[in-house]
Formats: structure tokens, C-alpha cells, sequence
């Protein structure tokens, strides 16, 4: 399996990275794609990448990102994103569920600057979009030579059918395995095999049965979440790794 969107660098796991990515190993996990969401925290993920091949990473400003000196983070987000174990842009997104970000406009200013990149660098773009599908889409009209994931989505089943017809990724974390989240498991049911990928965004959102009981999410659980989705696609947990598997390595660029 690969661990489509974890953040390594979060202190709960960066301080035990080894034993993290051990038991990642032990539980099937062939590669990891660590996520940046600020420039400080895309050289940490660089840095997590030198010397462990199963590690890559996307390098990105993300959705709470401010517009300040836009011009000097995108010049260093640029640098570094030519480093040989970055394979995506992100995140970058929109996030108009909580309060305590910048308003949309700024959000957009980032975000779209971001997709530029992207498109000049050909990477492909992890998004982060809740409760803004109509304006992420609208906005991805103009870069259509860009390759996106909708990572952790937790939308509804209307919205997974806007972003599937519209030609993008879907990637379901470990929200898919609570108890309230029939419609998830719906959109799990309906993505096309070729559009799927799991993530387990730890350090959060850790999966049932051990949420509430294991504060701390890392890659090793990402086994959970994808039972849950092959339940829901009525297919056998191997399968279901061979199709996410593939799709990973094709959008990564593995």
C-alpha cells in the first residue's frame, strides 16, 4: 500500500520517525508521501526524505497560508520543489469551514499561484478543499494541464460526482471508518477504480477501531481504513492495494 498524504513532520511523529516508519513497513506500507504546508515545513519534509527511498514528498502553502511576501515564498517554494524527492505540489487549498483562516480571496491568491507552478513544473497538486468544491473547481478550469487529488475528502456524494466528472483524484483518510459516515462509504462504493487513493493524513484522524483510544494516527494504520473501503467496494483487501497501489505510483510519478 502507499500512505497517499501523512505528515511526518508533525512533532507527535517526527520525534520517532524510525519506529514510525518500522511499523509502517511491518503493516505493508511501501511508500510514503510526506506533506509540506509552508516553506519551513517543505525543507523538514525534504530533509525527512534524504536517505529513506520509501519517503517522498509534496512541498506546497496551505489553505491557511497568508498572502505576505507571496512573491519570496513562491521563489523559495520553487527551489525547492526541484528537489529530487518531491513528486506533487501541496497541499494547497480552500478552507471555508473554519474561521480562524484568511478570507477566501486571499486563499484563492495563493492557491492560484500554486496551480501555476504546478503547471510550469508539470507536478501534479494535492488539494485541500472543505465546503468550497463549486469555487476549487471553478478555479481549476484554468490549469486543466494540472493532475489534482481531492486528499481526505469528506464531501457528499454530489460533490465526489463533481470532482470525478471534472477528471481529478479522490483520496478517503480514515474518516471513511467512522460510525456517522454512510455517505462516505457511498462515495467509496462509486469512485471509479482509476480515480482512488487511500491516505491516512496522520498524525490525525486516526481510524476505527482505535479512535478515541489511540490519539496519534501514523501510516502503519492505513490498513483499517483501507478494509473499510474494500467492505464498501465489496472486493478483497488485496485488490483494493493493487488498485490504490497503481494509482499512486501513476499520479506520484513513482
Amino acid at each position: 500500500m502507499i500512505d497517499s498524504h501523512c505528515h511526518l513532520t508533525s512533532p507527535q511523529l517526527l520525534g520517532r520517525i524510525d519506529e514510525v516508519l518500522a511499523r509502517a513497513r511491518a503493516a505493508g506500507i511501501e511508500t510514503l508521501i510526506t506533506i509540506g504546508t509552508d516553506v519551513d515545513d517543505a525543507r523538514r519534509a525534504i530533509a525527512v526524505c534524504e536517505g529513506r527511498p520509501a519517503v517522498r514528498c509534496a512541498v506546497g502553502l496551505a489553505a491557511g497560508s497568508s498572502d505576505a511576501d507571496l512573491d519570496g515564498q513562491m521563489a523559495a517554494l520553487r527551489a525547492l520543489a526541484g528537489a529530487p524527492a518531491v513528486c506533487a505540489l501541496g497541499e494547497m487549498g480552500l478552507e471555508y469551514h473554519h474561521r480562524h483562516v484568511p478570507p477566501p480571496t486571499v486563499q484563492k491568491t495563493v492557491l492560484a499561484r500554486q496551480l501555476e507552478l504546478a503547471r510550469q513544473m508539470r507536478l501534479p497538486a494535492v488539494l485541500h478543499c472543505r465546503q468550497a468544491v463549486d469555487d476549487m473547481l471553478a478555479m481549476l478550469r484554468d490549469f486543466p494541464e494540472v493532475p489534482a487529488v481531492f486528499h481526505c475528502f469528506t464531501g457528499t456524494m454530489d460533490e465526489a460526482r463533481l470532482i470525478l466528472d471534472a477528471g481529478y483524484m479522490v483520496s478517503l483518510a480514515g474518516v471513511v471508518t467512522f460510525k456517522n459516515a454512510a455517505e462516505l462509504r457511498r462515495v467509496a462504493r462509486y469512485v471509479p477504480s482509476d480515480r482512488l487513493l487511500l491516505e491516512t493524513d496522520a498524525p490525525y484522524l486516526t481510524p476505527e477501531p482505535l479512535r478515541g483510544r489511540q490519539k496519534v494516527n501514523e501510516p502503519a494504520l492505513l490498513a483499517h481504513t483501507a478494509a473499510a473501503v474494500a467492505q464498501a467496494r465489496g472486493i478483497g483487501p488485496a485488490e483494493l492495494d493493487a488498485v490504490t497501489t497503481t494509482n499512486a505510483r501513476r499520479f506520484f510519478g513513482l
